[in-house]
């Protein structure tokens, strides 16, 4: 088979099945993405763990954090103790709402794509109603703005001496320009 059919077969799959979890199964929400096809995950009771991406669903489907996904518990395993067996979307999820199967944990979350379908007044409804909430003095409180981890923070300070010992520095090497003035001004003698 090729690639080009086997990733058909297995979108076909993901998007059109609706499966429900075994007994040993969970549902589970994606926290981020550990790298080497290892996800964060934790079950609608808290529980934390790793879970990894079964070969099948590797550059075929994508998932990121917030996705919902079923997982196929290891009892061997050390630090990764799930497989993914399957990947929810809105469709499986207001499914598994109605046959009453969705864990009480995720009941008030709502996935990322049924945030995404939101009209615009919606939206807005739902912003002054959060700004509503949080309308305590936070407006001075910089600690939700967002913080880049990939550069060192360095934190610059001035004083005064810093800036004196500098100023000195160039009166004692005023020297060494003059004498490279006096040196471009000769070249400049020679060849005009």
């Amino acid at each position: 088979m090729s690639k080009a059919t086997k990733r058909k077969h297995v979108v076909k799959e993901v998007l059109e099945d609706c499966v429900t979890p075994t007994e040993d199964q969970h549902i589970m929400t994606v926290l981020g993405s550990n790298g080497n096809n290892l996800h964060e995950a934790v079950t609608g009771s808290g529980e934390r763990f790793l879970v990894s991406m079964p070969t099948k669903f590797r550059k075929n489907i994508w998932i990121k954090r917030g996705d919902f996904v079923i997982v196929d518990p290891i009892k061997e395993g050390g630090k990764v103790k799930g497989e993914i067996s399957f990947i929810l979307y809105k469709d499986h999820i207001q499914y598994l709402r109605k046959l009453g199967v969705w864990p009480e944990g995720f009941q008030e979350d709502r996935t990322s794509s049924e945030r995404n379908e939101e009209t615009p007044k919606e939206r807005s409804v739902r912003k002054t109603e959060e700004e509503e909430e949080g309308d305590s003095d936070s407006e001075d409180d910089d600690s939700d703005l967002f913080v880049n981890t990939n550069r060192a923070t360095v934190l610059y300070s001035e004083s005064e001496e810093e800036t004196d010992e500098d100023e000195e520095g160039d009166n004692d090497d005023g020297g060494d320009d003059e004498e490279e003035e006096d040196d471009d001004e000769r070249r400049a003698l020679k060849t005009a």
